[in-house]
């Protein structure tokens, strides 16, 4: 099977009552656990995203307190699934400061746990990669909300 088009699919949405609209979204969050994550972020987390942002650090701060420091290979692991989580919040989200926030308090949380990135070259390159990340999302963002950031973006890159 062939999927439809996003224009095709989006001319059908308009053209559907509410009721239809609704057992249809119900029956496609029964049908993947990322799909109601991300049904339950539009309707109940998207009017307030700094309730959503702070939920969110709530998690980095948990997982990070997990992370095994004792072994390069587990701490690399560890790293990883933290990284795909937050990634995949991020993409609910949509939203460049959201992205922003996120990872800069993703690697000074890191920084703060004096997590070893230093000690191999993979957790080096992951770091790396989400400092990229920060300043693309940075230079996106509107002057003023980069002049509030400025220091939290320094200070992450500095680490490496």
């Amino acid at each position: 099977m062939k999927a439809a088009s996003l224009v095709d699919i989006k001319k059908e949405l308009r053209e559907m009552d509410s009721e239809q609209m609704a057992a249809m979204l119900l029956r496609l969050a029964k049908f993947k656990k990322d799909n109601k994550e991300l049904l339950t972020y539009l309707i109940f987390e998207a009017p307030d995203e700094d309730a959503y942002i702070d939920l969110i650090k709530e998690y980095v701060d948990d997982a990070l307190d997990e992370v095994n420091t004792h072994s390069y290979y587990y701490a690399k692991k560890n790293i990883r699934k933290i990284l795909r989580q937050l990634n995949k919040y991020i993409r609910y989200s949509g939203e460049k400061r959201t992205e922003l926030e996120l990872l800069l308090y993703f690697c000074l949380g890191v920084q703060k746990r004096d997590i070893n990135i230093h000690g191999g070259s993979v957790l080096k390159n992951m770091y790396q990669s989400q400092v990229k990340k920060i300043k693309a999302a940075y230079g996106k963002l509107h002057a003023d909300l980069q002049t509030d950031y400025k220091q939290e973006v320094e200070r992450a890159e500095d680490y490496l």
